[in-house]
């Protein structure tokens, strides 16, 4: 039995004239057009991803990135808590670290006995079990804290910016630390020998609690460990192009000055000694981060930095300072103490 036919043709064979006859399509076509080539079609988007300096968080939506951040936070938390239960096992042995300054500042004072109060109950466990596990967990877990911020602002650079990751992890939490260490052996140590020698001579006699001791520290700590987080500050301004090396050496003097109006500001003393012992490592630190941009240009320009020339001169100098420290310790009768001026007689 024949079938009949169907002008319109079936869904198969429809689908047979779109793939298989294409090339007679296109033939007809330019037959009716008198032989001219038809325009070219728009190019077609390629398979593979051909940029790869475009990945990441550089195509997120705005809730992707709401998300990533989430779970950086989330894992900075977790980072925090862990170092926290680590140093609630050692909150004794921390303590007596944390109130040597005291110690030594009221035993040069010639306060007896030379101890700080607790006025408060609570004041106490707060403190030692809750509030000094806490710092001491924020410089523990400040390399994976600064880490997980790198890892959520990475994605956003170029491929050859992303080899800073390691770097920047560890110079930024090692600045940190030696921070938190300058304030602990040098800032700290003078200015509260300072505040408390106030008015000793004028039958004045010191009582410092616990908690007003604390909480001075934790803004000592903290402030200075932040302020030594300057090179970083000015290595990322570089790399964003906010700033250049050359601006900020021509404006070096307005810079000097702004760290001294700082450094009045975080020293808790006002005299003219501590003010510059806070300030010059700050000037030090701010052309340190200087030279950190300098090499940030260089490698965009591809230059070359002489390494070997700075290495040799600096182990020259660090020869000439072991020489003068042997001496001094050998020949002069000098020793070395655990705070400033570290080396005494």
């Amino acid at each position: 039995m024949n079938l009949p036919d169907d002008p319109k043709g079936s869904g198969a064979s429809q689908t047979g004239v779109a793939h298989a006859g294409q090339p007679g399509l296109l033939a007809k076509l330019r037959t009716k057009l008198g032989g001219t080539e038809l325009p070219p079609g728009p190019p077609q988007p390629p398979d593979g991803d051909e940029d790869g300096d475009d990945d990441g968080l550089a195509r997120m939506s705005f809730f992707d990135h709401l998300q990533e951040l989430r779970t950086r936070i989330i894992r900075s938390v977790a980072g925090l808590a862990v170092a926290f239960v680590v140093a609630l096992f050692f909150s004794n042995q921390l303590w007596g670290i944390i109130c040597q300054p005291a110690v030594d500042a009221l035993t040069i004072l010639k306060v007896n006995p030379p101890d700080l109060t607790m006025i408060e109950p609570m004041e106490g466990f707060n403190i030692v079990w809750f509030k000094l596990p806490i710092l001491c967990a924020i410089f523990m877990a400040s390399p994976w804290v600064l880490y997980q911020v790198w890892a959520f602002i990475a994605p956003g650079l170029y491929a050859r910016e992303r080899r800073w990751a390691a770097p920047f992890v560890l110079f930024s939490a090692g600045l940190f630390v030696l921070g938190g260490c300058f304030a602990y052996f040098v800032v700290f140590r003078f200015g509260l020998t300072f505040l408390l020698g106030i008015g000793i001579d004028y039958h004045v006699r010191p009582m410092v609690s616990i908690g007003h001791y604390f909480d001075l520290f934790v803004n000592v700590m903290l402030g200075v460990g932040l302020v030594f987080e300057l090179p970083v500050l000015i290595f990322f301004l570089t790399l964003l192009r906010v700033l250049s090396p050359a601006f900020l050496l021509r404006h070096s003097r307005y810079a000097i000055l702004v760290i001294f109006i700082i450094a009045a500001i975080v020293t808790p003393t006002p005299d003219v000694f501590n003010l510059t012992l806070f300030a010059a490592p700050m000037c030090l630190l701010f052309y340190v981060g200087i030279f950190a941009s300098f090499l940030l240009v260089w490698s965009r320009e591809g230059r070359k930095f002489p390494w070997r020339t700075v290495i040799l001169v600096l182990l020259a100098v660090l020869l000439v300072v072991a020489a003068g420290l042997y001496m001094s310790i050998t020949r002069y009768g000098f020793h070395v103490v655990p705070h400033w001026p570290f080396l005494v007689r």
